[in-house]
């Protein structure tokens, strides 16, 4: 009985609640708690039982669901929210992602779309929680290690909760955009285990050797060991490559990924790295050992809801604004939500953003050649560049040197910077 998934159900139609006490029956490892007929007994219902997750009828007289799920967000987080409506309109999806919930569910649907996403939005909350109490010991001194080794690398995870954002394309391009503009060591690696992307991105040798090259001698690796497994490309940059099969990939365990990577941030000023959309114990190595967690989304509602949920366990985790922060991959497309509703959605603002460019994307994919080379005056690879220079600390020396200069001799320096234009 404790290992059920306890489920309360908000409707005001009684033959709905019925319906749905029907089939969530027939699963062996869900329960309903409760059932309430409106949004102010299910904020009630919602703070008496703690359920593990509550569905949640959009629309009812006393309180409309999408109202009583800000106020169970706001007092009852541990709780998800799952609405249900027979309006499938992209303003209630995004009204409803705003206020809080996890998963939007247009009526009618069958018994396996309700199933999958009870179980769906739990297995979320349950690794929010397991991951809270693995990183809460850890919390007392999150700094410590960057106070004691200021020389070392910094590692750069891209992280994405839903797929198809562009994560392994900016990444990519980005590792190259690092080297390029300062001149240090770089090394990209492709995290993306199970189907890794790079080489076929950079267009790179089918027989090149991999990380699964180290599988049964993990124990050994030191920075000469990877070496030899590191892929030399071109731009200048050294690649990490995925395993050529997925089974190759679950051979290699979180603890395997941290000392790699860790390994790698004493030789290198940048280790850039590519994940996957998972919190599989792999993926979620790779943001722990991270300086910086870019989040790449687009500004689209299914990318918002992922990123809202990932943003809460970034939080449990305690990973400050510092460490986590957002990308606005295609800035610029049409029909998006505005930048300022979601920065408004998940109270965090964004920092970097990038413009959408189809051609010069398809174009650099298709003849193995970055586009930050091969497009370089492109508006994308200005933006990537923007965004190397902020991660490298670059445009931040620039800016003070340029502040120092304009309070010594301001009309002088404003005449000299004017032409140096």
């Amino acid at each position: 009985m404790a290992d059920k998934i306890r489920i309360l159900v908000v409707d005001d139609i009684v033959e709905t609640r019925e319906n749905l006490a029907k089939l969530i029956g027939f699963e062996p490892d869900m329960m309903i708690v409760a059932s309430a007929d409106g949004g102010k007994q299910a904020v009630e219902f919602a703070k008496r039982e703690r359920p593990d997750v509550i569905l949640m009828d959009i629309n009812m007289p006393d309180m409309d669901g999408i109202t009583a799920t800000e106020i169970i967000a706001n007092t009852v987080p541990e709780s998800p929210v799952i609405m249900m409506s027979i309006q499938g309109e992209q303003d209630y999806l995004r009204r409803s992602m705003l206020a809080g919930a996890r998963e939007f569910l247009v009526k009618p649907f069958s018994a396996d779309e309700l199933v999958n996403a009870i179980r769906h939005v739990h297995e979320i909350e349950k690794v929010k929680r397991q991951r809270y109490q693995q990183a809460a010991p850890s919390q007392q001194q999150p700094s410590l290690t960057s106070v004691l080794q200021p020389d070392r690398g910094r590692i750069i995870t891209f992280f994405s909760p839903k797929g198809g954002v562009g994560r392994t394309t900016i990444s990519t391009n980005l590792a190259v955009a690092l080297h390029q503009s300062t001149g240090k060591p770089v090394v990209l690696v492709d995290g993306s285990l199970p189907f890794g992307d790079i080489a076929v991105i950079l267009n790179m040798s089918p027989k090149a050797k991999t990380i699964a090259d180290l599988v049964g001698s993990f124990d050994q690796v030191d920075a000469e060991v990877l070496e030899s497994v590191l892929v030399q490309h071109s731009t200048g940059i050294k690649v990490l490559l995925a395993p050529p099969t997925p089974e190759a990939a679950e051979l290699i365990t979180g603890a395997n990924i941290k000392k790699i990577l860790e390994t790698l941030r004493e030789h290198y000023a940048f280790v850039v790295v590519d994940t996957w959309p998972s919190f599989q114990e792999q993926v979620l190595t790779m943001l722990d050992v991270a300086d910086v967690i870019l989040t790449l989304m687009t500004l689209e509602i299914t990318s918002l809801k992922n990123v809202r949920v990932f943003m809460e366990i970034a939080e449990k985790l305690g990973y400050d604004e510092q460490k986590v922060q957002l990308v606005a991959n295609r800035n610029d497309s049409s029909g998006g939500i505005k930048a300022s509703d979601v920065e408004a959605s998940l109270a965090r603002k964004i920092p970097h953003t990038i413009v959408s460019d189809g051609r010069a994307l398809v174009l650099a994919v298709n003849r193995g050649v970055p586009f930050v080379i091969s497009h370089r005056d492109s508006q994308v690879a200005k933006d990537i560049f923007t965004l190397a220079d902020k991660l490298s600390g670059a445009s931040t020396t620039a800016a003070a040197g340029t502040a120092t200069l304009q309070k010594a001799a301001p009309r002088q320096g404003l005449r000299l910077f004017g032409g140096a234009r």
